[in-house]
């Protein structure tokens, strides 16, 4: 974001020092942003793999789909495409023991760590089977600490500067992967370790963690749960919990915790066979806007292709070109950080392809079409409505969704309105051991062959071809001969291309595109949509006095026109044409067109605002007539209403015309441009006006217009040409326009556009006329589509009469487009229940707060509670000896439970039998130690919830109270602590419990307080 430059306002006659009327204003350099960019260039993309990672396989089962073959797979299809050796290679690295414990508990470290090399497969797998989906092989351990190094080492790369984005092509995979249990083919979190050493090393502040992974990644979502810092977002098939791994917390209602509410994003899946249209209203409804305000500085994406065509685990239909698109969108955030993490993905052929479009991607490389998208399917609606509905409290980005008031629900009309509701079909009852055969599912050959046959097809038909160059552009001094005589100072002047030129040439652009030869524009050309006897009048003027010329101005609207006018008109138009005919030949990939005179507003028969003739409508006109075209893309950003360009397709469904415009300044005809005006005959749809009624509109207000209308239904239509009739009025600066948008906004619109028509975008120039805005607008775009890092631009609350003007287009438009079906109304108030609390979920101190609200029952419903909790666990273990205790010190000093204690197997939350910190931080309790249970906290004397520090055996408060013990812990660095309600023993470095022998003699003596005899003498050993 860009740097506030402070200036002082000094009051006259009074010195820089005073204090009196001291006011400091604060302006924020608008063009700050593109300067700090001017020498950021595209980067080298990282790769990073080791090739041992193959030797982790199943040795009692050949079939299991985590297999060797899923990274070699991968590896060999990038190697076709070239793609290995495009990139730099990176070194992979083990995990460090500090960086796995930040996450992980030291007793999973261990007993990872004591299986390497073992021979004896019947012990590897009595040990997986104790985790649900896993096995452990000989190198598993060395293998897994690889993965989690070397997802750390890519990041550190990217954001040291050495890449600008990578790709870790590594196994086991690690989302799954929880604090103190193995799980789901996973032992260590790769995306968490990186994520978090990130956060600790690296300055970061902000991360936007996407997993795609058809499995939820529950494991990453509880390590970040309560932590603004990482916003997760995770897509996932779901079906109401019936879908592994069966999890409550998988719903969309599980939005994070304490301050990290809000930050945690669930859209689950609740039917099979979604497709790219799904996944896509996704993105545009939800990720990118979230993303958008959040504006992350770095982007680690866990990268399951599961969820691909052909995955019998996923049973999606995602085809392998579009994750190409899924990433593109990512990388005009955090300047272009984006890292990406192989997970899940166990069909070999889909999942093989879709990493390497991934890979080919972050290398720069075109979208490939996907064809046009369908109808998103009703569950996809309903889950994303859901999703908004419980994060736009906490949202800005989250507003173009009604109210109503759910208890009138009677009074709307069906279709109109949305009320999200909790199904849960999974089960809360977990194995205490896991099958480690033969547990998965398994498509039969003809389903194999059939899905074998789509991926064959889609694979051939999908186009990987890169130009030659780039980017091309189009400049010529001549244009600058026309001018308005009679006005030098008037905006449309010719220092609007050769300042545009200057500034190019300044950044370095020019140098890094492919010139083209300006040329005019044949009668032939014009005549495609202008009338003989218009183009002889303009014709007629170029051999004439200026005398003359001026009585002819009289005839338009908002015109000058000079004896070179002509010759500059047919320049800029025969331009734009060269611009289209070296992008659909195959030369270049897009293209900028720094041209004059504009030409949106010419009609077929007049010179109007400044144009004479439509030079983005007649490259339009060329790709139809000449590459026969059948659907291109208009977006006409011009802060005025493009009336030529409409006019002239108004009725055609080949171009699908957009325009974002004011509707109270030029041209002022409303009946023409406001929102309601959507073509006419089979043209119907294909004109939308987004029709701002305001000044004020800026990168907030365009962006969320492209989320929302324009990119949906883009990738509907399908286009084969983008064309962006360009004027850079609605700049902020611009005396013409009053709106606001930045350099890098317009960039970052261009790098949207970019995705469409594998990149075919032609960057035509209309109006503009402040000279440092549009000089820098066009240079960001044209940064833009040469792959450079991007500015975010600041996000700002979205204007009300914004929001109004996109959900009236919306409304317009929903008959024609089913990619708009997400603006219905939302209930006012909560109508969830809430979330069922799992203890994995939460902090500290939440923790205590839900150990309190159990503990804190009436006295009389304490030995019935207990009695059921004892009968349960006796059920569970055989025991089936009465009577059963009937309070919790007689449920504790059974034996075997004891036993199960020390195991820790007793705790609703499992400590660690050992934590780094123990020998340091637990000083022996001796009679210089002066506390109890009465002693209050030493910083508010509150006795109501206090622990103990088991290093200077000072007594504080709990955070429920005022938290001093948290406090002392910071200011100190003492990391144990006692609670005096349960005995739990807490360590704040390791941000778990613990429970070992070095705590129990402290413990022994607050339970000889507490309950007036000591500890089982089978604790001490």
């Amino acid at each position: 974001m860009s740097k506030p430059t402070k200036f002082s306002n000094f009051v006259k006659g009074r010195s820089p020092s005073s204090k009196k009327n001291d006011k400091v204003n604060v302006f924020v350099d608008h063009l700050q942003n593109t300067r700090d960019c001017k020498d950021k260039i595209s980067g080298q993309t990282g790769i990073i793999y080791d090739e041992r990672m193959v030797e982790h396989q199943c040795l009692w089962d050949p079939n299991y789909p985590e297999c060797p073959e899923r990274f070699t797979r991968v590896l060999e299809r990038c190697h076709d495409y070239g793609l290995v050796q495009r990139c730099v290679e990176i070194q992979p690295r083990k995990a460090t023991p500090e960086e796995l414990l930040k996450l992980h508990t030291p007793d999973r470290i261990e007993l990872l760590k004591g299986t390497d090399g073992s021979p004896d497969a019947e012990a590897l797998e009595a040990i997986s089977s104790g985790y649900d989906a896993i096995y452990i092989h000989p190198s598993t351990n060395q293998l897994a600490l690889l993965a989690a190094g070397s997802t750390v080492e890519i990041v550190d790369a990217i954001l040291d500067g050495k890449v600008q984005n990578g790709m870790a092509i590594v196994r086991p995979p690690g989302h799954h992967a929880m604090k103190s249990e193995y799980c789901g083919y996973c032992f260590f979190n790769n995306v968490a370790i990186a994520a978090r050493h990130a956060l600790d090393n690296k300055g970061i502040e902000r991360i936007l963690i996407v997993d795609w992974d058809v499995h939820h990644g529950q494991a990453t979502q509880q390590m970040f749960y309560d932590d603004p810092r990482v916003l997760y977002f995770s897509v996932h098939r779901y079906e109401h919990g019936a879908f592994w791994p069966n999890l409550r917390e998988s719903d969309f209602h599980y939005i994070g915790s304490g301050a990290g509410k809000g930050f945690n994003v669930n859209v689950p899946l609740n039917k099979t066979k979604m497709g790219n249209a799904d996944y896509l209203a996704i993105w545009h409804q939800l990720l990118l806007p979230l993303a958008y305000e959040f504006q992350p500085e770095l982007i680690i994406i866990s990268a399951g292709y599961d969820a691909a065509l052909g995955c019998f685990e996923g049973e999606m239909e995602i085809t392998p070109a579009c994750y190409s698109h899924l990433t593109s969108s990512l990388m005009g955030l955090a300047q272009g950080k984006v890292a990406v993490v192989l997970e899940g993905g166990y069909c070999l052929k889909s999942l093989a392809e879709g990493a390497a479009l991934t890979l080919r991607t972050l290398l720069g490389d075109p979208c490939p079409s996907i064809s046009k998208v369908d109808e998103p399917s009703l569950s996809i609606q309903e889950s994303i409505l859901s999703v908004i509905y419980v994060l736009r409290p906490f949202w800005k980005c989250l507003q173009f969704q009604g109210r109503f008031d759910v208890s009138k629900v009677g009074s709307k009309k069906e279709g109109t309105y949305f009320v999200p509701s909790v199904t849960f079909e999974g089960s809360d009852v977990k194995p205490t051991t896991f099958a480690t055969r033969n547990c998965y599912p398994v498509q039969n050959r003809e389903t194999i062959d059939l899905l074998d046959q789509r991926l064959d097809k889609l694979i051939k038909e999908t186009s990987l071809a890169v130009p030659k160059h780039r980017l091309c552009f189009v400049y010529d001094e001549r244009m600058a001969s026309h001018r308005n005589v009679n006005e030098p100072g008037h905006p449309e002047r010719p220092a609007r291309i050769t300042s545009i030129y200057q500034k190019l040439l300044e950044y370095g652009v020019l140098d890094r595109c492919h010139r083209l030869d300006a040329r005019d524009a044949t009668r032939e050309e014009l005549l495609w949509l202008h009338k003989a006897d218009y183009i002889d009048e303009i014709a007629v003027t170029a051999g004439k006095k200026q005398s003359t010329l001026n009585q002819l101005e009289r005839q338009y609207g908002s015109i000058f026109i000079c004896p070179d006018t002509y010759s500059s008109a047919l320049l800029s138009a025969g331009s734009s044409l060269q611009i289209v005919e070296s992008i659909l030949s195959g030369e270049s990939r897009s293209g900028i067109g720094v041209i004059r005179p504009p030409g949106h507003h010419a009609e077929c028969d007049e010179a109007y605002g400044f144009c004479f003739f439509n030079n983005t409508a007649l490259a339009a006109k060329y790709a139809i007539e000449i590459h026969q075209l059948e659907r291109i893309l208009i977006i006409d950003w011009d802060v005025h209403h493009g009336n030529g360009i409409q006019r002239m397709f108004e009725e055609d469904p080949r171009v699908l015309y957009v325009s974002l415009h004011r509707l109270d300044i030029f041209p002022l005809k409303p009946e023409e441009s406001d929102c309601n005006v959507i073509g006419t005959g089979s043209g119907a749809g294909y004109t939308v006006n987004i029709a701002w009624p305001k000044r004020g509109m800026g990168d907030t207000e365009y962006l969320a217009a492209f989320q929302q209308i324009i990119m949906p239904i883009a990738y509907q239509y399908d286009p084969q040409l983008v064309l962006v009739a360009a004027g850079f009025d609605a700049a902020q600066g611009d005396p013409l326009g009053g709106c606001k948008i930045t350099p890098e906004g317009y960039g970052q619109m261009t790098n949207m556009l970019s995705s469409l028509a594998q990149g075919r975008v032609a960057i035509l120039l209309e109006g503009g006329y402040n000279l440092d805005s549009i000089s820098h607008s066009m240079t960001m775009c044209a940064k833009a589509l040469l792959g450079d890092p991007l500015p975010t631009p600041r996000f700002e609350p979205l204007n009300p009469a914004a929001v109004s003007t996109i959900q009236r287009v919306v409304s317009h438009h929903q008959p024609y487009w089913s990619s708009l079906r997400f603006h219905v109304d939302l209930p006012e108030g909560d109508v969830l229940p809430p979330c069922e609390v799992n203890k994995k979920l939460l902090s500290i101190e939440e923790q205590l707060e839900q150990l309190q609200l159990e503990s804190s029952a009436a006295p009389s419903e304490q030995p019935e509670t207990i009695t059921e909790g004892c009968v349960l666990l006796m059920e569970a273990s055989g025991v089936t000896e009465a009577p059963p205790p009937t309070t919790l010190q007689e449920l504790l000093l059974l034996p075997e439970n004891i036993e199960a204690m020390t195991q820790g197997k007793l705790f609703s939350v499992v400590p660690l039998s050992w934590c780094p910190h123990l020998e340091e931080h637990v000083r022996p309790d001796d009679d210089t130690t002066h506390w109890g249970l009465e002693t209050p906290c030493s910083s508010c004397q509150d006795r109501s919830e206090n622990w103990v520090c088991l290093s200077c055996y000072q007594v504080n408060c709990g955070r429920f109270v005022a938290g001093h013990m948290k406090e002392h812990h910071n200011s100190s660095g003492h990391s144990l602590v006692l609670s005096f309600s349960d005995l739990s023993v807490w360590c704040y470095e390791c941000d778990s419990y613990v429970d070992n022998k070095a705590v129990y003699s402290v413990k022994n003596r607050l339970h000889l307080e507490k309950f007036g005899e000591p500890l089982p003498s089978a604790m001490f050993g």
